[in-house]
């Protein structure tokens, strides 16, 4: 209150050091639980933004050039400082909503010092970006957005705080902690504004290098729209309003389990909404726990009264669709408050599980078996969390594996420490937080260029674009000893035509004729080949690292095989000489062999500070590959291993220019062991491929390389369900090929590539 007051609770903005308060600004005003008013913050304009900007890339001059070893110093000195503050930052936090401990915050602050003084040991070949912008939503916690802000400082960044309505007196306040501990100035800043327009005006700045979010899945995709085209890299993590499943086995300790879903339902401020997963042998003894706790419980208070209107239907729908209700007292008629509910009998598909209302609302379903449980805890579009009981080690351990989410807490829930890593899988993020493999959002490669050149959005037809096809002819068979050659795609382990019949004439290199035609791919291939992708791609990840590393060393092995023939199509298809082209393949062949000695080379992640956890990379599933022209070969087996070598399946575009190389290699996947529908090519213009691979729900992630429009319309149509996007502009302004160099053979490429290929699960086992 004291802080509150010295500001006369008009707080401004935190720029180069100090508090800014301009006085022509518009206010924000924030208000406590009960309504009484807290503070009011600045809204920032667009001189705000070009000025923080500034002194943001100054910031970064002087932090950056700090060794390990003095940026550490500043972190850990900071730890003191917030251990003589902590009573105010609690107390902030609590009356502005965003409840986050000072412990919390030291804990924090001291992982990741060590990784500042750490970050040139250990992690070689990559070097901070510049200027983060962290952007989070109104009702995001402070821990999430420290989350983003600790390790963006630690590798040597300058940091924006673009903070919610609840984070911002805290994040502001913590800035001035920060300056005071030794901060350069600039190094952090904190932007208030009105709503999410703030924070596309900001990553318009041509200064910001990296925006990252956090918070509500609207907000992020709101964000991304806005900033497709602007060509600054988005990493999205929607921490808030997941559905996340809460399993009780029938070998679990039940009155642990039903304590506890009370309170993690109930009781704590939820950021998530749980869905109760019981398995049928122990229900009714559940149901009547669930009674007993809930007894005497008085009714929560709702945000607002447009939040009691939608819980309301919502208790409506359940009971049309015949859901039995579990309540500790009576509703209210009117207000915004309502008891917790239990709603028993619930379906996977009700309306009220998959999108559940802003209230202590608790759907309740059963399941037989372990698998019908996890299929259960599966079903829904958020990889966020979950919580598994039981008392059986390895039928946790095997549960944990099965689901697809991020965090598995067995025997517990809602556990954090920043030294393990965070994934959203499936709908819930585009990154990872926490741990070491949080990091490298806020790092690149030394020898990597910037992907995306900076521009401004071009202005686009988003549903017209991919429509203007090229010119698709049927070929004529009739004298096949004179007709260019035919090549097929593959797609189910079969070489094919397309589903459409047309092929595309690919042109030689002087544009003198036509070489050959390749099939021309769609919607219904791209289709095909993903159903065949699904079905082989779990079976392909449960495989060991060894069974993965002996097929990809076949592969290799056919490749060599194969070698004087797509030398060949290199030669021809790019005017290559042979010894260039087979100097190509021999690339290939020892890029196979590399990726095929990596696959059981990876490890997990460190152990938290208390208690026993398992941190372990997974495949992401299918992946959309959009291929560069530039070493057709060389990139596409590249690309190709790091996919398959951790377990994913993938759906290969080949660059439309030189579409041959990519094309004859489907006689090496033909001899290979790989199973049918593992890996997938299917040639086509490369506009028109991009919209089936982008409009496919199935695929999680698309490794694009094209046009400036092309990248544009991915991070804008990429939001439902959220795909993770590796965008490559090929040109730039000058019309100079900027692409990778693909023919680098340094650990740290390998292992940048790798990253790309998987996302993480941690996995929590409490002790006693």
């Amino acid at each position: 209150t004291a802080w509150l007051d010295r500001h006369s609770r008009s707080l401004g903005l935190f720029i180069d050091g100090k508090f800014v308060c301009p006085a022509d600004r518009q206010r924000r005003p924030l208000t406590d639980s009960k309504g009484v008013d807290v503070c009011s913050t600045v809204c920032a304009v667009e001189d705000d933004i070009s000025q923080c900007a500034s002194s943001a890339l100054n910031g970064f001059k002087a932090w950056s050039v700090l060794s390990c070893y003095q940026r550490a110093k500043v972190l850990l000195r900071l730890v003191s400082v917030l251990g003589q503050h902590g009573q105010c930052v609690s107390e902030l936090c609590e009356l502005c909503g965003a409840s986050c401990s000072s412990s919390t915050l030291i804990r924090q602050l001291q992982y990741y010092s060590s990784w500042a003084q750490l970050r040139d040991t250990l992690i070689t070949n990559w070097t901070p970006l510049g200027v983060v912008a962290v952007v989070v939503s109104d009702d995001c916690s402070l821990y999430s957005l420290m989350l983003k802000v600790l390790p963006a400082l630690a590798m040597g960044n300058s940091v924006i705080i673009v903070p919610g309505l609840n984070t911002a007196p805290p994040a502001l306040l913590l800035a001035q902690l920060f300056i005071g501990a030794g901060l350069p100035a600039g190094a952090l800043n904190v932007l208030t504004g009105s709503d999410m327009s703030l924070c596309a005006k900001v990553a318009q700045n041509p200064n910001i290098s990296h925006v990252t979010y956090s918070g509500n899945k609207q907000d992020g995709v709101m964000l991304c729209k806005a900033t497709a085209g602007m060509g600054v890299p988005l990493s999205v993590s929607p921490c808030i309003g997941a559905t996340c499943p809460f399993i009780i086995f029938e070998s679990a300790d039940i009155d642990s389990a039903v304590d506890e879903v009370i309170e993690t339902a109930f009781k704590k401020k939820r950021e998530v909404h749980w869905v109760l997963c019981v398995q049928e042998s122990i229900v009714d003894s559940v149901v009547t726990r669930l009674k007993l706790r809930m007894a005497g419980m008085k009714c929560v208070a709702l945000r607002s009264d447009g939040d009691r209107v939608l819980v309301d239907a919502a208790i409506q729908e359940a009971q049309q669709q015949g859901a039995t209700l579990i309540q500790p007292c009576s509703v209210p008629p009117s207000g915004a408050q309502y008891p917790p509910t239990v709603l028993c009998g619930a379906a996977p598909s009700s309306p009220f599980v998959v999108c559940p209302a802003p209230g202590p609302l608790l759907p309740l379903m059963t399941f037989r078996t372990h698998t019908e449980g996890v299929t259960i805890g599966n079903h829904t579009p958020h990889g966020q969390a979950a919580s598994i009981w039981t008392e059986d080690l390895t039928l946790a351990l095997e549960t944990a594996r099965s689901l697809s989410v991020g965090s598995v807490w067995v025997n517990s829930h809602s556990v954090s420490d920043p030294c393990m890593p965070v994934s959203g899988h499936k709908d819930s993020g585009t990154c990872t937080d926490g741990g070491q493999e949080g990091l490298y959002q806020f790092l690149r490669l030394r020898s990597s260029p910037p992907p995306l050149p900076r521009s401004s959005p071009v202005s686009m037809d988003y549903s017209n674009f991919g429509t203007a096809a090229c010119p698709a002819i049927i070929p004529d068979d009739s004298d096949p000893a004179s007709a260019p050659k035919p090549y097929p795609q593959f797609v189910g382990g079969k070489a094919c035509k397309s589903v459409s019949g047309c092929s595309l004439a690919v042109q030689s290199p002087g544009g003198s004729g036509v070489l050959a035609y390749c099939p021309d791919g769609g919607k219904k291939d791209v289709r095909n080949a993903v159903e065949a992708a699904i079905k082989v791609q779990p079976g392909w990840m449960k495989k060991s690292p060894s069974a993965r590393a002996q097929s990809l060393y076949s592969l290799a092995k056919g490749l060599e095989a194969k070698r004087r023939d797509i030398a060949a199509s290199i030669n021809v298809q790019t005017g290559l000489s042979m010894d260039e082209a087979e100097k190509e393949v021999e690339l290939g062949i020892a890029r196979l062999s590399d990726w095929a000695a990596y696959c059981d080379k990876v490890q997990g992640g460190p152990m938290p500070q208390s208690g026993s956890a398992l941190s372990f990379p997974e495949a992401l599933g299918v992946l959309g590959v959009v291929l560069p022209d530039k070493n057709p070969l060389l990139s596409m087996v590249t690309l190709l291993g790091a996919a398959i070598a951790t377990g994913n399946a993938v759906v290969m575009v080949p660059c439309q220019k030189y579409p041959l190389p990519a094309l004859a290699f489907i006689q090496v996947l033909q001899s290979s062991d790989l199973p049918a529908g593992l890996v997938n090519i299917i040639s086509g213009g490369r506009d028109q491929m991009t919209v089936a691979l982008a409009n496919h729900s199935v695929i999680k992630a698309i490794w694009y390389w094209g046009s400036a429009e092309g990248c544009q319309y991915l991070q804008h149509t990429c939001t439902s369900p959220l795909k993770t996007l590796r965008l490559f502009c090929q040109k730039d302004e000058e019309g100079k090929d900027e692409g990778k160099d693909w023919t680098q053979s340094h650990p740290s490429f390998m292992e940048e590539m790798w990253r790309n290929a998987v996302q993480w699960k941690s996995v929590w086992i409490p002790t006693a």
